[in-house]
């Protein structure tokens, strides 16, 4: 049986926590990502949602912006 190492923490689920709680749907929330320089589809953002892809910086960078928050938004409950 084939066992796959588990991806270092992510922050999928804050990502999304914030998302929802900024009203924005993952078209929505691209399409203004896009309008910051950040070419993100909403297939490559759902797997930042999912843990399946690591997010970028330059993206952090802008949802900070667009968010208008902290960056410790990001890490909320991600202790080692």
């Amino acid at each position: 049986m084939e066992q796959k190492l588990r991806r270092d923490l992510n922050m999928g689920q804050n990502l999304r926590r914030m998302r929802l709680s900024a009203g924005y749907s993952q078209e929505k929330l691209c399409a203004e990502l896009q309008r910051h320089g950040c070419d993100i589809g909403r297939s490559t953002y759902e797997k930042y949602e999912a843990g399946e892809l690591n997010i970028r910086i330059s993206v952090v960078i802008a949802l900070r912006k667009i968010y208008d928050c902290a960056y410790d938004e990001f890490f909320v409950d991600l202790d080692c």
